[in-house]
């Protein structure tokens, strides 16, 4: 699990990302709804990622929403490799942020 920061993510906003363990779901992130270096568990939203980013659980304002579709289609391959467990630490290098050009 891991707990991915605005400076990592060029989102506004701290984004919570697990493998799927137990989970009967298709892959998901959750999102802090309160902009910042925090991840507050009690004021989140959770947003499936196939087959197109949607808000799954919890309100998430549209233009917060937009931003988190356009970082998940950035990083696709990666979340749902994390997610099904072919990835594990490389996912700190692999992904991208908003606004960058080349994968880091």
């Amino acid at each position: 699990m891991a707990n991915l920061y605005p400076r990592d993510t060029g989102l506004p906003m701290t984004v919570w990302v697990s493998p799927r363990g137990h989970a009967r779901d298709d892959a998901r992130i959750k999102v802090c709804r309160t902009h910042g270096n925090r991840m507050d568990g009690t004021n989140l939203a959770v947003v499936a990622i196939l087959p197109s980013p949607r808000v799954v659980h919890g309100p998430l304002a549209q233009s917060d929403l937009a931003s988190v579709a356009e970082w998940i289609a950035l990083n696709e391959d990666v979340l749902i490799g994390y997610w099904n467990g072919t990835l594990s630490t490389e996912l700190a290098t692999r992904l991208r942020r908003l606004g960058d050009t080349l994968a880091r």
